[in-house]
């Protein structure tokens, strides 16, 4: 327990190596100018401006202001610039000086011609305020989606192509839900005990765009096998004061604020992010079941209603300083807490062999009192050199997370005639405190070689400490709890992994190239300290990545790359707590859990046309020890669901995403991925083999109309798939939206009506060779928004 401690200390003494190292003496001068487009005279906004000393090493530089100004801090002495815009001829200055005499010059205005050249990568972009496309990267600017409005990032993540949320947050990718997802770009506690449903207390407002990577290079851990969501927050660093704020109003009930505000001065930018919002989340779930014992059919029919209202409050701060525009530290501290209520009532019905035999029914409460405390430290630097692409990053992260839940559960028992009986009611509490500390420290070099080739390297380490103390209790006859056996303990989980990597790329003629290596070594011990029962795990593995390109053209490309992936059992996969919400249904964990490893191929293609765009690509993935709950029925019909490992699965697929603009003021977007899969988990029982063909579909009209007014309508449709032990039926829901400029543009109201049939609901089938359960369930109800937003100093 002391390594991270010492690990802390050791990471802090690297950061501050880096900013002594990084104290460039403060400027004297200023050099000031304007860049604009040489044909049409229209300011060229991001243009980046270099600055050199006569011996050609870099002293500073920035980027242009939107109206192609740029004001840069310099040092006396005898500089050149260099002035470069993509897809224009870069423009070189003559040599100037600034001295105490004249501290002060100004290049005047700068004009760059287009460049014929072709360019080095295809990046294709549809909607460039909306979705960016490349071969190995799909980048969701997600603010101009009108679906996002008033939303969390949960909704953000199901209006993704490829990208499907469940009726309980989780979340999958390309039908897997073994998906890595970040936040900045780090693990976050947003998605730690309670999985990606975490994601739901971060306000869509608060996100700046998506990246959504389905094949990463070495660069990124191994970590997911489906590939990795990475989710931006919003920042700014423009000179001055900047921001933002929205302002929601929802049924069912959806109050929320939140606002972005930066300010920048000379080297300083500050800024900040806040959220608050009230939400009443009703749900409701049936099940039927029949068990088949001793040549009799228990059958069961139960109904679930319940509602969940809390408090949500975030707060993220920070600053990035500029030792230089080549030298940037940055700090940000996240701060957020969640006070929620649950509570769920169950009806369960009992028969024997049909329903005109009817048994009895019991009634069950789950009150639950639910605190989370969430806090993040993260400290960045990043230095650029002098040759275009040199440079190096040093990340730290600290996470603190801890839950507290006090549960109380009442249970009464009636028989065939309505009749009490008391000596079958129950009543239960379940204590549950958990706790997370992570550490987690990067060092990433990058390194151009000759004109177009690249050398990467790298160090990950992540040390992971979680405790779960709880204990469920039962009321004895004379009115004490007394704690049910096995139901009273510790779980520790105590993670260390360790990583390194290698990436070499180059190109020749129409073809690019890149080949990676990654090494990780984990070492993860579970304990249950109560009964010192302990699980050691101590493994490496090597996880290599490959990708291939060929440019026909600028506008239209080939990719082909491979990756191997792993998905180590995480906490919640091998906790042996056990759930006691409903009294019928059990879930847990499995200590005895391997990991999950996956080869994955795809070949992908990009084809830009006049009036749109074409993303496409063909993937296999081979997964050996594949990990998914299976659920097994005992002779009195109590159900307990564990994770278990499979011999694997085989998928491969076809995915097609499109946009396409038939007239000015309308533009379509088009998701379609069909997939099948052979699941073999024969290992655990006989008949555990499935193969299964299924597709999802997403489509997306959005219609710009006179007087600042923007429609949106949203199809969406997750066909039948088979799994291991059943069925999961399809999902047909509808999105609809509409906004308003106002206030002189600076403002925007936006009514959004998401699931408007109120048809998203989760229907499955799971069987066994004792059991039929029949299930039906809708945690995510329709919601109606209404959001004001408003734009400071846009």
């Amino acid at each position: 327990m002391h390594r991270p401690k010492s690990l802390l200390r050791y990471c802090l003494a690297v950061f501050a190596l880096f900013l002594l190292g990084s104290s460039d003496a403060f400027s004297q001068g200023k050099l000031r100018g304007m860049v604009q487009d040489q044909t049409s005279k229209q300011a060229l906004p991001f243009a980046s401006v270099a600055v050199y000393s006569e011996k050609d090493s870099l002293i500073g530089g920035g980027i242009t202001e939107d109206n192609g100004s740029f004001s840069i801090d310099l040092p006396l002495g005898k500089f050149y610039a260099l002035v470069e815009f993509m897809g224009f001829d870069s423009f070189k200055s003559p040599v100037f000086e600034l001295s105490r005499a004249d501290a002060n010059f100004n290049l005047g205005t700068i004009t760059l011609q287009a460049s014929d050249q072709k360019l080095d990568e295809v990046v294709v972009q549809g909607d460039k305020t909306l979705m960016e496309l490349s071969l190995d990267k799909r980048i969701f600017n997600v603010g101009k989606d009108l679906a996002n409005a008033g939303g969390t990032a949960t909704d953000i993540l199901m209006n993704l192509p490829s990208v499907a949320v469940d009726t309980e947050g989780n979340v999958s990718l390309r039908g897997s839900s073994n998906v890595r997802i970040l936040i900045d770009g780090k693990p976050s506690g947003l998605v730690s005990f309670k999985g990606s449903s975490g994601l739901r207390q971060l306000q869509a407002n608060m996100v700046e765009r998506v990246e959504v990577i389905t094949n990463p290079s070495a660069r990124y851990e191994a970590e997911g096998m489906a590939g990795v969501i990475n989710i931006i927050l919003k920042k700014d660093s423009n000179q001055g004061f900047n921001g933002s704020f929205e302002v929601i109003g929802g049924t069912p009930l959806n109050l929320g604020f939140s606002t972005n505000l930066n300010y920048r001065k000379n080297r300083i930018n500050w800024f900040i992010n806040y959220s608050f919002a009230r939400r009443y989340q009703p749900y409701v779930s049936e099940q039927y079941q029949e068990v088949y014992e001793n040549g009799e059919t228990l059958i069961l029919s139960q109904a679930n209603s319940g509602e969940l209202r809390g408090w949500n409050n975030s707060i993220r701060g920070g600053l990035d300083y500029f030792f230089s525009e080549q030298s940037i530290f940055t700090a940000s501290y996240l701060w957020r807490r969640t006070d929620g209520r649950r509570i769920t009532d169950i009806r369960y019905d009992d028969y024997l062999n049909s329903l005109d035999n009817f048994q009895g029914y019991s009634l069950r409460r789950q009150d639950e009192k639910e605190k989370e405390p969430n806090s993040e430290i993260a400290l960045n630097y990043k230095r650029t050199f002098g040759q275009k692409g040199h440079e190096l990053t040093a990340n730290f992260t600290y996470l603190n997370y801890w839950e507290n839940s006090d549960q109380l559960f009442t249970e009464y028992r009636f028989d065939a005639n309505g009749q009490a009986v008391p000596e079958e009611d129950l009543v239960q509490t379940s204590l549950n405190d958990e706790f997370e500390n992570q550490y987690l420290f990067q060092l990433d070099y990058v390194k151009p070689i000759g004109s177009e080739g690249k050398f990467e390297t790298g160090l990950r380490t992540s040390f992971r400490e979680m405790e779960n103390d709880f204990i469920v209790s039962e009321e004895n006859e004379s009115g004490e709890l007394v704690p049910l056996p096995g139901l009273d303990n510790i779980f520790l989980y105590n993670e260390n992994i360790l990583a390194a990597y290698g990436i070499l790329g180059n190109k020749t003629g129409d073809w690019t190239y890149q080949a990676g290596l990654r090494v990780e070594h984990t070492d993860v011990e579970t304990i249950l300290a109560e009964t010192n029962e302990r699980n050691p795990r101590n493994y490496t593995n090597l996880f290599p990545s490959a990708h291939l390109t060929y440019n026909i053209s600028e506008e239209n490309a080939f990719q082909l790359s491979y990756s191997r992936r792993v998905r180590r059992p995480v906490y919640n996969d091998l906790s042996p707590y056990v759930t006691f919400s409903d009294q019928r249904n059990f879930f847990s964990g499995n200590p005895d859990l391997d990991p999950e490893f996956t080869d994955a191929f795809e070949l992908g293609h990009i084809k830009y046309f006049e009036k749109g765009t074409l993303f496409s690509t063909a993937y296999f993935r081979n997964t050996v020890d594949k990990i998914e709950r299976i659920r097994t029925v005992n002779e009195e019909g109590f159900a307990t669901t564990l994770p278990y490992n499979l011999n694997g699965e085989k998928s491969f697929g076809l995915e097609f995403s499109a946009d396409y603009r038939p007239k000015d003021w309308w533009k379509l977007d088009l998701n379609l991925n069909f997939f099948h899969a052979d699941i073999d988990g024969s290992n655990v029982q006989a008949n555990f083999e499935a193969r299964t063909t299924s597709f999802l579909a997403r489509q997306t009209s959005r219609f710009t109309l006179d007087g600042g007014w923007d429609l949106q309508l949203r199809a969406n449709y997750d066909a039948r798939q088979k799994t291991a032990q059943g069925v999961r039926k399809g999902i047909f829901f509808i999105d609809l939206s509409a906004s308003k400029q106002i206030m002189q543009e600076r403002g925007r109201l936006i009514l959004t009506a998401n699931d408007i049939f109120n048809s998203r609901r989760n229907r499955y089938i799971i069987e066994g060779e004792n059991f039929f359960t029949e299930g039906d369930s809708q945690f995510i109800r329709r919601q109606i928004n209404l959001t004001f937003s408003y734009q400071i100093n846009p």
